[in-house]
């Protein structure tokens, strides 16, 4: 494999005075993260860094293996600046990939394990990754042979790094050949604080996944605010649950954040099951929980089956999909601890409720996204045509900036003209306002809407009040195609108990809460569990396609294939 391509220019969108101000007065450390990791180190020799399906491993440990892996992957050729893909699980070789790269100054580029070859195909082109590192075998998936097959269509692709158990394919060169590298002789690169040190991936709604370039200040500075404002006693270092891929965005917050800025401890499982995340919270009693509603409401429904206790964490922290009230007062309950509601996304937006409510506040809607914290994000709403700001109150574009804005989109200048203004302000797309307290409320999406017969229907606002509805664990709404209608609203339930609802039972609770009835689902498909992408959101796609996939007849919906997601009949 020879390197032909060039790597995308990575500029930064945001004026350099306005990125350089938050350094002079202290919201960014100014620091690359391997400096600060190394800091943190130094400290604290002993103090336990990561907690995986391997046991614990101290901070020197790590630091050491870390050392190793740099130094090999510089006698590879790795050198700053470059791009690496990682599609590791969560593990401990993801937390040392994350820092050993950010030792040599090159930027990670991870990507949740399950994602197939074909977007991995596309990131890495892309981005001109001149090596990634991958997994021989987790629950059936070979990431590492099948990226070997894309040496031809990756020009810039010079190594396939083969991690964890299992045979090593031919032509991919052994994780564990490179950790036994002498690291005596390493000495760390110290890249600008301001230059890229990950690329965070999003599937947005783009054809191709967005992805997203930060800088080293961005990852400890911004989004280290964020995690900093949830710890009440800074002397205690935080120990976070991650219960969401590290690959993800809001992974992100783990090693860059948790370790590298915090000095706390990551708790890792490689693969989500609510059983397994129930037993992580009591064996190892974390601080901070993090994941999505769904996952939360898998671990409620098995709490309710099992009973018992959990030691309550300082707080749990739901983001990546709406939050509605019925499911945040009963994790309050069940974990003994405020419920965070965070709105955030990949693109450069952070707003969350924080700890003075148990259970976060809302509006007669829905659950509030919380107060904006300008150490993280300003944000401010907008006209969206016109991009100019609107008074308090008034309904526009949620629109973002702050000292976690990322640099820019990598190798995609129609993404920048489309989602960042002159002035650097990131557009999400989201419809909100800003209320006389400064508390966001997020209406629903410019994008995500059924047309129906040329009216707007918000799938957020139809799954807002459905989760209250005694029947429904959970539920998730999709626009299906209609030869009539051009559109028509689907909601795919996941059952609470033995009763199953019906689209007759759906209507009547809709219309008790005051929707009307042309927002009401004319679709109902019962399933055992909902599918979840690769970062552990409600996979849309996969519904959307068992759903104009599954034949209709005299109004039920019948039983279909599908390799996912148990189906039952469905009305």
């Amino acid at each position: 494999m020879t390197a032909t391509a060039t790597a995308p220019a990575l500029h930064d969108l945001l004026p350099a005075e306005l990125r350089r101000s938050w350094v002079v007065d202290g919201t960014c450390p100014d620091l690359d993260l391997y400096s600060l990791f190394r800091a943190r180190q130094i400290a604290d020799l002993h103090r336990t860094a990561v907690i995986d399906a391997k046991g614990a491993l101290c901070y020197t440990a790590l630091d050491r293996k870390v050392r190793c892996l740099a130094a090999g992957l510089r006698a590879l050729g790795i050198r700053p600046g470059e791009v690496v893909g990682v599609q590791l699980p969560n593990d401990r070789s993801a937390v040392i990939a994350d820092l050993a790269l950010a030792a040599l100054g090159a930027i990670a580029l991870p990507f949740p394990v399950g994602r197939g070859t074909l977007e991995a195909e596309c990131l890495l082109r892309r981005a001109a990754a001149v090596a990634v590192i991958a997994v021989t075998d987790h629950r059936g998936a070979r990431h590492a042979a099948d990226l070997l097959t894309l040496s031809g269509a990756l020009p810039a692709l010079r190594h396939v790094i083969a991690a964890g158990p299992g045979t090593v394919p031919d032509g991919a060169v052994p994780l564990r050949q490179l950790m036994r590298s002498d690291p005596d002789g390493f000495v760390p690169a110290r890249p600008d604080p301001d230059s890229a040190a990950r690329i965070l991936v999003s599937s947005g709604s783009e054809a191709e996944p967005k992805m997203i370039a930060y800088s080293h200040n961005a990852l400890a500075g911004g989004r280290g605010n964020f995690l900093a404002s949830l710890i009440p006693d800074r002397t205690v270092p935080p120990r976070c649950l991650f219960l969401v891929p590290l690959a993800s965005a809001f992974g992100s917050n783990g090693t860059s954040v948790t370790l590298a800025r915090h000095g706390g401890t990551l708790v890792l499982l490689d693969h989500f099951t609510p059983q397994a995340a129930i037993d992580a919270v009591r064996a190892h009693e974390p601080t901070h929980v993090l994941g999505v509603p769904t996952m939360v409401r898998m671990m409620l429904e098995r709490l309710d089956a099992s009973g018992g206790q959990l030691p309550a964490p300082t707080a749990l922290v739901l983001g990546g999909a709406p939050l509605d009230e019925t499911t945040a007062a009963a994790a309050a309950k069940a974990f003994g601890c405020p419920v965070v509601n965070l709105y955030g996304s990949a693109d450069g937006v952070n707003c969350h409720t924080g700890l003075a409510h148990t259970v976060p506040p809302t509006d007669g809607a829905g659950v509030i996204a919380g107060r904006p914290d300008p150490r993280v994000a300003e944000i401010r709403i907008a006209d969206p045509d016109t991009h100019a700001p609107l008074p308090d109150g008034e309904l526009g574009e949620i629109v973002s900036r702050g000292p976690m804005t990322p640099l820019c989109y990598v190798a995609a200048p129609d993404l920048d003209a489309r989602y960042r203004t002159p002035d650097g302000w990131v557009r999400t797309g989201d419809l909100g306002f800003l209320d006389p307290e400064g508390a966001l409320h997020v209406v629903g999406r410019l994008k995500d809407i059924v047309i129906r017969g040329g009216a707007n229907i918000s799938p957020a606002e139809v799954e807002r009040e459905l989760t209250a509805h005694p029947d429904v664990r959970d539920v998730v709404c999709v626009g299906v195609p209609d030869p009539l209608m051009g559109e028509r609203l689907a909601a795919c339930v996941v059952s609470r108990g033995a009763r199953r609802p019906t689209l007759a039972s759906l209507g009547e609770h809709l219309t008790a809460r005051g929707l009307e009835r042309p927002k009401h689902p004319e679709r109902l498909l019962i399933v055992d569990v909902l599918p979840l992408t690769a970062a552990g959101k409600p996979d849309r796609a996969a519904l959307k396609s068992i759903l104009t996939s599954t034949q209709v007849v005299d109004g039920r919906l019948m039983e279909g294939r599908s390799d996912t997601v148990p189906l039952a009949q469905a009305g």
